[in-house]
């Protein structure tokens, strides 16, 4: 399962290590970017799919936290996209 997340990642840092910071990143944005595809499919079956909502639905505010750290984790793949695609 570990090949299957680390080909994920963005490529390895110039001294040949992800940092923690890129692989948290990384993987908040594949939680996010499949969560919202299971938004839309819920929508076009009429049911909610809504990963995040189901599992933290009693805790709106962690809920929100986890929105925040994924928004976050987008803007950070924005801000060093260059840095990546120059590896």
């Amino acid at each position: 399962m570990w090949k299957a997340v680390s080909a994920l990642l963005p490529p390895p840092s110039p001294m040949g290590q992800n940092s923690p910071l890129s692989m948290v990143s990384s993987i908040l944005l594949v939680v996010g970017a499949l969560n919202w595809g299971l938004v839309g499919l819920g929508g076009f079956l009429g049911s909610n799919l809504n990963v995040v909502n189901l599992l933290l639905g009693d805790w709106p505010q962690v809920e929100w936290i986890v929105y925040v750290l994924v928004g976050l984790a987008g803007v950070y793949a924005l801000v060093t996209y260059k840095k990546w695609m120059s590896m």
